[in-house]
C-alpha cells in the first residue's frame, strides 16, 4: 500500500496500484480542487485530454517511485 500527497495540497491518499490511489484521491479533487477542474471547461476536447494525459503520467511517475 502506497500513501502519496495530492499534487495539489498536503491531503494524502493510499492504494495498492496507481488507479486504486487515483480513485482514492477523486472524491478530495472533486470536492477540494474543482475550480482546477472547473479552469479547464474552456478548454477544446483535444485540449482537456492532452491536460488528463499529462496529469496521468506525471502522477503515476510519482506513484512508481514513491
Amino acid at each position: 500500500m502506497k500513501t502519496l500527497k495530492c499534487d495539489l495540497c498536503d491531503v494524502t491518499a493510499e492504494g495498492e496500484t496507481f488507479e486504486a490511489w487515483m480513485q482514492a484521491l477523486m472524491p478530495h479533487y472533486m470536492q477540494v480542487h474543482a475550480d482546477v477542474m472547473k479552469s479547464k471547461a474552456d478548454l477544446s476536447d483535444e485540449e482537456q485530454k492532452a491536460e488528463q494525459q499529462k496529469w496521468m503520467v506525471e502522477n503515476k511517475a510519482r506513484f512508481k517511485t514513491a
